[in-house]
């Protein structure tokens, strides 16, 4: 699992939607108290902070827009609570360039 920080438009298409498919994985254990992967460091991270989970997703839609995919799953907002901004990461905005480039994908990051 991985909730990527750096900007939605510095990712690939395969790491923008296995992105938004991940997050709606942990929109569920966070807002349905699911218990699958509810210990997982990328999960946990987000606990408290589910504002800050929408706002990403609706960041993620906005690119999936863009590259003119068509977005069938919403969030319900009424989740959305605790912080807005996500102040907890696993490794910095350089590492997570650092580990897209080594996928040797086509992350547009330069």
């Amino acid at each position: 699992m991985r909730i990527w920080d750096i900007s939605p438009k510095c990712l690939c298409r395969k790491h923008l939607l296995g992105e938004h498919r991940e997050l709606h994985a942990i929109w569920i254990i966070l807002s349905q108290n699911k218990k699958g992967y509810s210990r997982h460091p990328e999960t946990l991270r987000w606990q408290g902070k589910t504002k800050a989970l929408f706002a990403r997703h609706e960041a993620l839609v906005a690119e999936l827009i863009r590259r003119d995919y068509k977005h069938l799953s919403p969030l319900d907002k009424k989740f959305a609570r605790g912080k807005k901004v996500q102040d907890v990461f696993l490794h910095s905005m350089r590492q997570q360039r650092k580990i897209l480039k080594a996928k040797l994908c086509q992350c547009p990051l330069d």
